[in-house]
């Protein structure tokens, strides 16, 4: 028994076999294989459930937050790299049906396909058993991630938390410029960020986004004043080594929480 097959029976989800298998169906391996469905139409099913119920999460959880921190808090647990550790977390990526061109570059470890494929297995929950059994999934793979990033304060998102900072200190916009290497397979980034003049970085990352979000890190670090309190934002803290979230300046490898992103 695979280990998705594990968690959705310790959950009690069950989902229908055709619909499952058409989620592990990237449309590579089905235009190789005669023009057949492919996991797209269930990943925009699934997408849409994930937001719904991670919405109502985050507004339950926390009744004291504006806004603008609920939806920071969302962006980050459904962000395509939190989902792709979740995958990997599930050990979805071997299940994937790919092409022989995914399959040649790696395609089962890349984010953006095992991002869709979680999208896709729920919605595949969903259309077996509804919003009972896709909302049961989605709270139990997802509530300790919202609960994790929200103790991540400024490292929830660095970008926006320097942003922040910047405009507090009267230094105005930060600005980004990144360098790329290695093949198309397994491109590295680096990038650097400008504030007033004075730069900060490298940082580094698999896509331009994380190298980024380590640059802005580094930045934040140099930048905040001794007292915290006086210029940051609120909440603001380190991120926790092994994290999901771009807190650590690392990508984790967090598994999926059992029966309680």
């Amino acid at each position: 028994m695979s280990r998705i097959d594990k968690e959705l029976a310790a959950l009690g989800v069950a989902v229908d076999p055709q619909w499952f298998e058409l989620a592990l169906t990237h449309r590579s391996w089905a235009y190789e294989n005669g023009g057949g469905p492919t996991n797209e139409r269930l990943e925009f099913l699934g997408d849409a459930v994930l937001g719904v119920v991670v919405t109502e999460l985050v507004f339950r959880s926390y009744p004291d937050r504006p806004e603008g921190q609920l939806a920071r808090l969302r962006a980050a647990v459904v962000s395509g790299h939190a989902l792709a550790g979740l995958a990997r977390a599930l050990e979805l990526g071997p299940l994937v049906k790919l092409g022989k061109g995914e399959v040649a570059t790696c395609g089962g470890d890349k984010d953006s396909i095992l991002a869709d494929t979680v999208e896709a297995v729920i919605g595949a929950v969903h259309l077996t058993g509804g919003f009972d059994a896709s909302g049961r999934l989605v709270r139990a793979w997802f509530a300790p991630r919202i609960e994790e990033a929200a103790e991540l304060g400024a490292g929830l998102d660095w970008k926006s938390s320097l942003q922040e900072l910047t405009a507090a200190l009267g230094l105005g916009a930060p600005s980004y410029s990144d360098t790329a290497s290695g093949p198309d397979h397994d491109r590295r980034y680096l990038a650097t960020v400008t504030v007033a003049g004075q730069g900060f970085g490298p940082g580094g990352g698999s896509n331009k986004r994380r190298a980024e979000q380590e640059a802005a890190r580094l930045a934040y670090g140099r930048l905040r004043p001794a007292d915290p309190a006086s210029s940051a934002p609120a909440a603001a803290g380190s991120g926790a080594p092994g994290s999901d979230f771009p807190g650590s300046g690392a990508p984790g490898s967090a598994g999926p929480a059992p029966a309680a992103r």
